[in-house]
């Protein structure tokens, strides 16, 4: 019976761990300058973002040819 709880316990911690990194926003912005370390952007949805966020910019990946034999 303690077993049963203990597994229900963690799955429910890792169910509501995962939900939540669900519900970060996603903005998605355009480069409009760069100089030095200081980067200049133009965002869809800024209005969710205030002085002082920290967030997470990736680099667009590029899709390459693929070649065949």
């Amino acid at each position: 019976m303690n077993k049963k709880i203990v597994s229900l316990a963690l799955a429910l911690v890792f169910a509501l761990t995962t939900a939540s990194m669900g519900f970060a926003a996603k903005v998605k912005c355009t480069v409009d300058s760069v100089e030095g370390d200081k980067v200049t952007m133009t965002c869809e949805k800024a209005d969710k973002m205030k002085a002082g966020d920290k967030i997470k910019v990736s680099t667009a990946k590029k899709k390459g040819a693929i070649e065949g034999c």
